[in-house]
């Protein structure tokens, strides 16, 4: 009994502490513009809406459009405002970007695939 009990204490720390650097990586990309590390957790197809683009996009082709927005859009800051997760062990973030060319909210939803938590949906819209 104490066996599993560990075993489970174990897996909930490490799931914590993976989670908690992707939670790191995405957050200090965005903040970076970092296009390729937020790319890297990206699902192989991602709900993107970012201002020009909004639809079903397969990984590579999300990267290219978060490429351009960076570019057009250089990153200052980024602050998590809000953030929950659901039962089935989903987690979303609401931030605020602010960049050279006005503030952007930013909502992400990732989701755990076999282990690993990756982005299923993106939204940067203009903070009005």
């Amino acid at each position: 009994m104490k066996r599993l009990l560990l075993s489970i204490v174990f897996i909930a720390s490490i799931s914590f502490f993976v989670f908690a650097d992707i939670f790191s990586d995405i957050n200090s990309s965005m903040k970076d513009g970092n296009f390729k590390l937020i790319a890297s957790y990206f699902n192989t197809s991602i709900e993107l809406n970012i201002p020009g683009a909004d639809g079903l996009y397969s990984k590579a082709q999300a990267e290219l459009l978060m490429k351009d927005f960076f570019t057009r859009n250089t990153p200052r800051k980024f602050v998590i405002k809000h953030n929950g997760d659901s039962q089935d062990g989903s987690k979303y973030f609401i931030g605020i970007l602010e960049t050279g060319s006005g503030n952007f909210r930013t909502y992400y939803y990732v989701k755990n695939n076999n282990g690993n938590y990756l982005i299923k949906e993106l939204r940067i819209e203009r903070d009005r």
